[in-house]
């Protein structure tokens, strides 16, 4: 098999399960992360439809349904705190409670993966890619760290504003799509105590909620805030962001008290509600994987499984081709454009249902949309690595 040497950039979601399915087919591999180690935190997640069968293949299912959320309910409240809906059938986050859906904290899945991916996987913290220069023999990668290597493929797997796009394919403003909000997400003690419950408030352009994790011991605070334009903010800058989230949340519900958390909290996400669309995701010896190539925004509720999905499919075309990279890159994209459009266009709903009403905020009409998109795709059945078939169809 040609290519085999791979360089993966970030160990999240989407590289690390890149990772697991490169290596179980045959390939060299490494993974840098420009953390100087997995990152702690993070939303919960969803893993839905497609993502399941995904889930199943790499054998860490019944983990995902044992570390799932367990949510009793949710609730939603206006800036006073007065219950305007409540549920014990569906929350705001996951969805119906008694789908097949599985909902789980970001770093509970990533360990999973990242012991999945195994041993022979080799990783790079506190580093990442500064040049990559192509040419007929491979890709050439200088690593901010000085460190200099030769791969036969990249793969980007470093998240919207990723930096793998922005050093081949050009600057992240010609793919990038605001859409109109900012969040902050951070783990909290359980300052409300809530009983495996979630409690969200939008009003006057504020919004967020709180939700129990680790078994009622801690929250995780989601609190945002309204921009129709996009705001200039280093996004490497965290005390910068954390000042940002201060001035703009307002005297809305519980989010002052929320907040006096966030300052000390280690593991402090913030950024924009945004898409990726890009007319090609593979440009040479190099390719784009989950949100680094077509981020779907956490609005649309698909960016987990459209990564673990992504994941799955670059790895077994690229076996089925032999290495053969410009023919592994084309399947990949010709499998997934159709199924990455309509998981996108999930988030480009009428954001006015954000707003609670004192009726159901997710209609059910919504949640069968969602079913029939994240289910339509049917994964092809690649072969381990040795099958001289390379691929079952």
């Amino acid at each position: 098999m040609r290519n085999t040497r791979v360089l993966i950039s970030g160990a999240g979601i989407a590289g690390l399960a890149q990772a697991y399915w490169l290596e179980r087919h045959g390939f060299d591999v490494t993974v840098v992360e420009r953390a100087a180690e997995p990152r702690p935190g993070g939303q919960a997640i969803d893993v839905r439809g497609t993502a399941l069968t995904v889930a199943e293949r790499m054998g860490i299912l019944a983990d995902l349904r044992r570390l799932k959320t367990d949510m009793r309910g949710s609730s939603m409240v206006d800036g006073s705190g007065n219950e305007l809906y409540s549920s014990t059938e569906r929350t705001f986050s996951g969805g119906p409670l008694d789908g097949p859906d599985v909902e789980i904290m970001r770093d509970d899945l990533v360990g999973l993966l990242r012991e999945a991916a195994g041993d022979r996987v080799e990783y790079l913290f506190d580093d990442s890619i500064a040049a990559i220069a192509q040419d007929e023999e491979g890709a050439h990668v200088t690593f901010e760290s000085g460190v200099a290597r030769s791969y036969d493929l990249v793969v980007g797997a470093d998240g919207l504003h990723s930096n793998v796009r922005r050093l081949v394919f050009g600057p992240e403003t010609d793919f990038i799509q605001h859409l109109g909000m900012y969040v902050g997400v951070y783990t909290a003690p359980n300052f409300l105590g809530l009983d495996r419950w979630q409690t969200f408030c939008m009003e006057d352009g504020v919004g967020g909620g709180v939700m129990t994790a680790r078994g009622n011991t801690e929250v995780r605070v989601y609190v945002g805030f309204s921009s129709e334009e996009p705001l200039d903010y280093d996004y490497r800058d965290i005390e910068a962001q954390k000042r940002l989230l201060a001035d703009r949340v307002g005297d809305v519900w519980v989010f002052p008290t929320a907040l006096k958390y966030m300052w000390d909290a280690p593991d402090f996400h913030f950024d924009g509600m945004a898409q990726i669309h890009m007319d090609r995701w593979a440009r040479g010896r190099v390719v784009l994987l989950g949100d680094a190539g077509y981020c779907g925004s956490p609005m649309s509720g698909q960016g987990t499984s459209m990564a673990l999905i992504g994941a799955y499919v670059l790895a077994g075309e690229l076996a089925a081709a032999g290495g053969d990279h410009e023919a592994g890159f084309a399947a990949y994209e010709a499998e997934l454009r159709d199924f990455v459009a309509k998981n996108q266009a999930l988030a480009l709903v009428d954001r006015d249902r954000l707003e609670a009403s004192g009726e159901d905020a997710v209609p059910d009409d919504d949640i069968a949309r969602l079913m029939e998109v994240v289910n339509s795709l049917t994964l092809k059945d690649y072969a381990p690595a040795g099958d001289p078939a390379n691929v079952r169809r």
